[in-house]
């Protein structure tokens, strides 16, 4: 089972470095207003595109019915996890609630909006160049905000507030700006629990594949029927990129599945049954992994696939196997494991487990072990260090203090890839067996580093410890020599 175990962790350090795209979103829903009517729909709106964001691998926060200092608070923590996830995230903004324009500028209404002068909209409601502000100081690659909010002008009565619907705003570069209908019209709240704009979209993100022009294109063609021709969806771009809410899943499980049957490796196994659950082999995906253990397990040469047993293979605990993993779920996988805890496979049930408690996420953001830390003085030690690839490493823990980036390539992982992996999966196994332990890879990570917001003292979860990240983060800045 040793290669096995060499498999699993090349599957969880893979997961942990390849998560450099995280997609990073804010909800807002508003329809429980207290000094102006109040609107049915927001709220659900907002709960349909969270669970499509969701679906579609965003890390979301959704805030039904926000007050001003929850939304300005809100738009704050947003901008500031958008900074931290490198220039690769991807940030979405969505509200569904009041909005009006005053002087040009667009202003999001929060629930306890009060309002008799024109003069305090910017004092009582969120403008929305702050959310634009927000997202492109964190310069990453893709930024997508979303308005429905040009239901009505609530505030019919204030002077000098007349102007219909929202103003167009200026998209910044890697910008795409949706709204619910054209500049200085007004959008339909919708009568069936959803404004059209938003049951519409819903349906765009889940389908695979779909370029986001493309999907709110079709957005506006499906406005356009469900209102008679009264509501016409707007947006602008300026992205410098193609971008996909969802992938074309299907189209890249078959061109894979195709390597991965032919190859019988059981990293690239393992790695399309994560990537590609439900797809059409996930059935055939999980019997060749079975038989891929089973010959682990003999030490043989894997037969031709079949789909029966291993030679010599209790028959009862072959079937409970192969039942628990088409099962798939951590109950059957579970309940395996408490009956034939001596099981050949016992350890292979261990790796899904593993694999199922820590999926892989859009975030490559973990929790750092206490041992892994570097203190502040000592992360700026290593900043101001000269780094070479060939050079020893003047500060660290004793096991990387002394040692080069290139001789700290073939060691043993110092931590655990994921917090809680069994040691079985990581412990004792060199780290040049890994994906990722390139130089030009380890080049590329250091880069991504080097991206990053300030430096602090409490670092991603790295296998070497949080000096060697910092080490590469140096090395990188200075070319990667």
């Amino acid at each position: 089972m040793r290669h096995l175990w060499g498999a699993v962790l090349a599957l969880v350090v893979w997961a942990t470095g390849a998560l450099a795209e995280p997609r990073i979103a804010l909800v807002i829903g508003n329809g429980a207003y207290t000094s102006v009517n109040a609107l049915k729909n927001p709220g659900h709106d907002a709960g349909l595109i969270a669970d499509a964001l969701k679906a579609a691998g965003f890390q979301v926060t959704l805030l039904p019915d926000a007050d001003l200092a929850t939304m300005t608070a809100a738009i704050s923590t947003f901008g500031k996890a958008l900074r931290q996830a490198g220039p690769e995230a991807t940030g979405l903004f969505y509200y569904a609630g009041h909005g009006v324009q005053s002087f040009g500028e667009n202003y999001l209404l929060p629930v306890d909006t009060a309002l008799t002068d024109a003069a305090d909209l910017s004092l009582v409601a969120v403008d929305a160049q702050v959310v634009l502000r927000q997202m492109a100081s964190a310069r990453n690659r893709t930024n997508i905000v979303i308005l429905d909010a040009c239901r009505n002008n609530p505030f019919t009565n204030v002077r000098d507030l007349t102007d219909k619907g929202l103003a167009e705003m200026q998209a910044p570069t890697g910008t795409f700006l949706a709204y619910a209908t054209a500049p200085g019209a007004v959008a339909l709240d919708g009568t069936s629990g959803n404004s059209p704009f938003t049951a519409a979209l819903a349906k765009r993100i889940a389908e695979p594949g779909l370029a986001i022009e493309e999907a709110f294109k079709a957005v506006r063609v499906e406005v356009l029927q469900e209102t008679q021709g009264q509501q016409t969806p707007w947006d602008t771009s300026s992205l410098t990129g193609p971008f996909s809410f969802t992938a074309a899943v299907q189209k890249d499980a078959e061109a894979l599945w195709s390597d991965v049957s032919t190859s019988r490796d059981p990293v690239q196994i393992m790695l399309f049954l994560r990537a590609y659950p439900g797809s059409a082999h996930e059935a055939a995906a999980r019997g060749l992994l079975a038989e891929v253990m089973q010959a682990e397990v003999k030490g043989s040469t894997p037969a031709p696939v079949t789909g029966a047993p291993a030679a010599g293979a209790d028959p009862v605990e072959t079937a409970a196997f192969k039942a628990a993993q088409a099962d798939g779920s951590r109950v059957a996988l579970q309940s395996f494991l408490d009956a034939h805890p001596a099981s050949p496979f016992a350890d292979a049930v261990k790796a899904e487990i593993a694999a199922l408690d820590n999926p892989i996420s859009p975030s490559p953001v973990v929790a750092a072990p206490a041992a892994g830390e570097v203190d502040a003085a000592t992360a700026s030690a290593i900043a101001a260090e000269k780094v070479t690839f060939d050079g020893a490493l003047a500060l660290g823990d004793e096991p990387i203090k002394g040692r080069s980036i290139a001789e700290l390539i073939g060691t043993q992982p110092l931590y655990p890839p994921i917090e809680g992996l069994p040691k079985e999966a990581w412990e004792g196994q060199a780290c040049k067996t890994c994906h990722q332990w390139t130089k030009p890879a380890l080049c590329d990570q250091g880069k991504f580093y080097v991206k990053e917001a300030a430096p602090s003292a409490r670092l991603d979860q790295h296998p070497l410890g949080g000096a060697f990240k910092l080490s590469l983060k140096a090395w990188a800045a200075e070319g990667c020599q």
